[in-house]
């Protein structure tokens, strides 16, 4: 049997951290058996599934390099696989036409509500000949007796009684058919044998066992995750901050990190932490899934992303860099390959965000000079060991980060000051804060008359604020 598992997100919105873990899931469970992975659009609520969340969903999943073996498939443009089944259901009085009025159902519920039952159909038009009307919706025959039972793969075994399931309508009165059912016709069409979702459907599993098995349809698999909490213990929302898998990218997360992060969120493998897509994939079990709901943990998703920064090839990273320098302006072409910079910059920052805004002076002049920086290393004390670091630096005729370490090292000497009464006022004076890599390392990225440049314009900051 090949395994076939499927992601079929519902377009209202963007794709949102569980269901990315949801879709990780799914994924590892087809790739580790070989098999295949459907994408599929549950879009059959037109008025709140849009294009932009449809878009939205498949770069997110392009993003983190969950690529799908078939579809997406698209369930609008399914409807008369549904048509055909509804009527083969009618044909075999596995399903009935409903023509209750909803202000006769409105006040069933109620009368049901006000004796402490459960809302559900009572069974109206079930068996009633006299039934009819203009309109009516086609529900289907529920078994009255008995139960469902399935196992879950991260839950155990789970049973229902059939008595506490109504008679699921599968056709609305236009015609248009229902969620469940159409969920069903797919599953069962596309050869779906592990069904991975959120525990919300868990209550639907045994109205879709009952609708397959009066199709002669094989039952698949199920295996339903649990809730993700955000750092506060509460369901994860938008307060928690970025929820949407393409915020993550937007505010600089590397994909191999937010799939670590994913994966683990309610999985594990020993102590282990750390997870290439590969390892992943020979080690994640749906049976060691957590049935507890897990909770997000912003630091240590940093801690990964750093990590993947400071271990990933450093062309691989830059290509991840390259967007965001190009969201935020910066014209990379004018100053060092993003390879070299990486290296440099990952142990300082936790995203890619960071790095780009804190390398900006490696390709563009900065604006101003950080205040607190500039008001504690530029005075006129720097004034002197800075002017003989411009004519040292000035005249090397190699520029690596060893001559230049030697100049700076030649300054303090000559004046028999200590390194740091050269170093940070330079520091501030070519990258215009107080915090940078190695200062050899990162003058050797600037090219040497910048570094000149550079420093003139810090004599003449305490030139002027010596005058004021």
């Amino acid at each position: 049997m090949t395994v076939v598992t499927r992601f079929a997100p519902s377009p209202t919105g963007y794709l949102h951290v569980g269901g990315a873990r949801t879709a990780l899931y799914s994924w590892l469970v087809a790739k580790a058996a070989g098999g295949k992975f459907v994408l599929r659009i549950e879009d059959t609520d037109r008025e709140r599934s849009t294009q932009p969340a449809i878009d939205a969903i498949l770069e997110g999943m392009e993003w983190l390099g969950l690529t799908w073996d078939e579809g997406p498939y698209y369930q609008t443009k399914r409807f008369d696989r549904y048509e055909h089944y509804i009527q083969q259901l009618l044909n075999e009085d596995k399903a009935y036409k409903c023509y209750c009025s909803p202000e006769r159902l409105e006040a069933m519920r109620e009368e049901q509500m006000a004796r402490g039952e459960k809302p559900r159909y009572d069974g109206h038009c079930r068996d009633n000949p006299q039934a009819s009307g203009d309109r009516y919706v086609v529900r289907f025959r529920n078994p009255q007796t008995g139960s469902v039972a399935f196992h879950d793969h991260i839950r155990g075994p789970i049973e229902f009684a059939n008595s506490e399931l109504d008679d699921l309508i599968i056709a609305r009165s236009d015609g248009t058919p229902t969620y469940n059912f159409c969920v069903v016709i797919d599953d069962w069409e596309m050869n779906i044998t592990h069904v991975v979702r959120g525990e919300d459907h868990i209550n639907n599993t045994p109205r879709q066992i009952n609708i397959l098995t009066a199709l002669g349809a094989p039952v698949p698999e199920y295996a339903h995750v649990s809730m993700i909490l955000g750092d506060d213990g509460k369901k994860l929302s938008k307060r928690h901050g970025a929820v949407s898998v393409v915020q993550y990218r937007d505010d600089g997360y590397l994909p191999e990190a937010v799939l670590n992060y994913l994966v683990r969120l309610g999985w594990s493998h020993g102590d282990q932490e750390i997870f290439s897509v590969d390892e992943m994939i020979q080690l994640f079990k749906l049976d060691n899934v957590n049935k507890a709901a897990s909770a997000f943990n912003t630091d240590k998703l940093n801690w990964l992303n750093q990590h993947y920064m400071k271990s990933l090839p450093a062309a691989q990273v830059a290509t991840h860099l390259q967007w965001h320098f190009t969201d935020q302006g910066i014209d990379s072409s004018q100053g060092p390959a993003l390879e070299q910079l990486i290296p440099l910059m990952a142990d300082r920052v936790k995203t890619l965000k960071e790095m780009a805004q804190q390398s900006r002076y490696f390709y563009e002049e900065y604006q101003d000079f950080d205040e607190a920086a500039a008001k504690k290393h530029l005075r006129p004390v720097a004034q002197e060991p800075l002017a003989a670091a411009q004519k040292n630096l000035a005249a090397l005729t190699e520029w690596t980060p060893a001559t230049i370490q030697a100049a700076i090292q030649q300054t303090a000497d000559e004046l028999e000051v200590g390194m740091g009464k050269v170093g940070m006022p330079l520091r501030v004076a070519v990258t215009g804060s107080g915090n940078s890599p190695s200062l050899d390392v990162t003058l050797a990225l600037i090219p040497q008359a910048q570094v000149v440049r550079r420093i003139d314009r810090a004599l003449s900051y305490i030139m002027e604020r010596t005058q004021a």
